[in-house]
């Protein structure tokens, strides 16, 4: 039993050193697997070229186009108001909202019993002015005819006075004639006096008849006027909006029934910046003359027209910026006021400037410039113009030389990079191939599998690549990235 005992003691004590001896190889081999791992980490670092889409800076001479919303506007358009108050008892059957009329036709009328009742009035008040002008001159002509025989009995009795004096003065006549004479043509001129107030009075009358023949006359052009003003006619061909009337309704003076618009006079009024503002003006400092297409999109039919900047507004208002500016536009089929277009105004040309994309100018207003050994340079430029997705600027000492089409937060002054021109792109899209050394081929196959997270599928794949003689350098990058290399 001792023997059988002791033995099974040492079989253990055998299995155990076993065992730690097994453990201590294993930590041993995988001490020198990290060590060889490390060391193949510890390469020198490789500097990476890009590949970026460049052009060229072609100097050119470019006539921008400034990009605006506005709307459309008529210049022509008249509110249609109620010259006199009653009810409505008749509507033109185009007095609708939409309908389109003639100048001069009749459009709405308004019961005229009232003013063709004052017509009338006012017609017999001239009747009877015109009978009391009459019966003041046939007074008249009574008067001066009166007047004239009075002032000739006057001239008779002092003649008879004269006789009667020159009697006495021969010694045939007596003071008793002579004073009876005196009194006669004393009567006479007083007679005279008499009559010529009575033409006096005569002549006032003509007056006053002339100034109630006047009065009966205007009475009579206003009862004219307040009898046309019960029909509403159409001032101008054009359409009508707003219509806010029945037939058999009650309207009052001045109200506003509808609005007549002509729809031929369009223009369309946009703002602008001041920027923008100053970009039209010519050498003089005036708005310029300047060509404008308008364009009005609605359900993937676009209706457009052009036109010409005519003016510009007197003022800025109150709590606004920028400018108002208007435009008259030519023929506009399909365009109406309160219509919200895209107005493309053509500024004036400018010279030896250059079209850029947008993305390859920097928030500086730099951009980077290709240099002879295929790396980057930062060269300023001057702004001139935003066109949608492109950039104007001044091309100065940049023209011919090649930039970079699209900046990225990797590329900087002195980057290398493997520069694209245009038709390059499907060549770049191949990866390029390169050797490698023995020391990284190991390091690169010892992480490959040692990649838990990689199927072994992917894994038999990329290990028949890395052990080809010419490996691709995208995927070379890429396993590299994951070593932290």
């Amino acid at each position: 039993m001792r023997f059988l005992r002791r033995s099974l003691i040492g079989l253990f004590l055998i299995a155990a050193t076993v065992g730690v001896l097994t453990i201590a190889g294993t930590t041993v081999y995988n001490a020198v697997q990290t060590r060889l791992a490390d060391e193949g980490l510890s390469r020198p670092a490789r500097e990476r070229v890009f590949s970026v889409n460049v052009l060229p800076v072609t100097v050119t001479d470019i006539a921008p186009e400034l990009t605006v919303f506005g709307e459309i506007r008529s210049r022509r358009v008249l509110d249609l108001r109620a010259s006199a108050s009653g009810r409505v008892i008749e509507l033109s059957d185009d007095f609708v909202e939409g309908g389109e009329v003639s100048a001069g036709q009749m459009l709405v009328r308004i019961d005229p019993a009232d003013a063709e009742a004052a017509l009338q009035v006012a017609q017999t008040d001239l009747a009877e002015a015109e009978a009391e002008q009459r019966d003041a001159e046939r007074a008249l002509d009574l008067a001066q005819q009166d007047v004239a025989s009075a002032e000739e009995q006057a001239r008779l009795r002092e003649q008879a006075l004269q006789r009667q004096i020159d009697i006495r003065e021969r010694g045939y006549g007596s003071d008793a004639a002579v004073e009876e004479a005196e009194l006669t043509a004393a009567s006479a001129r007083q007679s005279v006096v008499s009559r010529r107030q009575a033409l006096a009075t005569a002549t006032s009358r003509i007056d006053t008849a002339k100034t109630s023949l006047a009065r009966a006359e205007i009475a009579i052009q206003e009862a004219t006027r307040d009898l046309a003003d019960t029909e509403i006619r159409a001032a101008f061909t054009g359409a009508l909006r707003d219509v806010s009337l029945v037939e058999g309704g009650l309207v009052s003076n001045n109200e506003q029934i509808a609005q007549l618009i002509d729809p031929d006079a369009l223009e369309v009024e946009f703002r602008v910046s001041t920027a923008q503002y100053a970009n039209l003006l010519d050498d003089r400092g005036t708005l310029i003359d300047g060509q404008v297409s308008v364009q009005l999109e609605t359900f993937g039919i676009a209706l457009s027209t052009t036109g010409r900047v005519t003016r510009e507004s007197a003022s800025v208002a109150d709590g606004q910026v920028g400018r108002i500016l208007y435009a008259q536009l030519d023929a506009a089929p399909g365009f109406r006021p309160g219509d919200f277009v895209t107005v493309r105004v053509q500024e004036p040309e400018l010279t030896d400037v250059a079209r850029l994309p947008a993305s390859a100018l920097g928030g500086d207003n730099t951009v980077l410039v290709v240099a002879d050994d295929d790396r980057l340079e930062l060269a300023p430029v001057t702004l001139l113009r935003r066109q949608g997705n492109d950039v104007i600027i001044r091309a100065g000492d940049l023209a011919g030389r090649l930039v970079v089409a699209e900046r990225a937060p990797q590329l900087g002054a002195g980057i290398k990079i493997n520069p694209l021109h245009q038709g390059q792109e499907q060549a770049a899209a191949k990866p390029d191939m390169m050797e490698l050394t023995a020391e990284r081929r190991a390091a690169l196959i010892a992480f490959v599998e040692g990649s838990s997270a990689m199927p072994q599928a992917a894994k038999d794949r990329v290990l028949a690549q890395l052990n080809q003689d010419r490996v691709p350098s995208d995927m070379v990058e890429r396993i590299e990235s994951r070593m932290g290399g």
